[in-house]
């Protein structure tokens, strides 16, 4: 299964940090921003093309062991789809 990022939502750099902003209908359900850590900012930026969790695990391989990188991704891809920030 394939997944990218809901384009309602939109990355912005606020004092140097990388935000997530809801923009139309989105904004009425979730109401502020989510900082992103480095890892996550990759993750979003990756996604920006619909990708499979598989391709995002190798993705992320070059810069972590496979083991850090899956408990990474489970952890944020939750949270993104718990806010409905993702799309199948």
């Amino acid at each position: 299964m394939t997944m990218k990022v809901n384009k309602d939502f939109i990355t912005r750099t606020v004092a140097g940090e990388t935000v997530v902003v809801p923009t139309g209908e989105a904004a009425a359900r979730l109401n502020g921003m989510i900082t992103l850590n480095e890892t996550g900012a990759f993750i979003w930026g990756f996604l920006q093309e619909a990708h499979t969790k598989e391709e995002l695990v190798t993705a992320m391989l070059d810069e972590v062991d496979e083991a850090c990188a899956r408990a990474d991704i489970e952890g944020f891809l939750g949270v993104l789809a718990e806010n409905g920030m993702l799309e199948a």
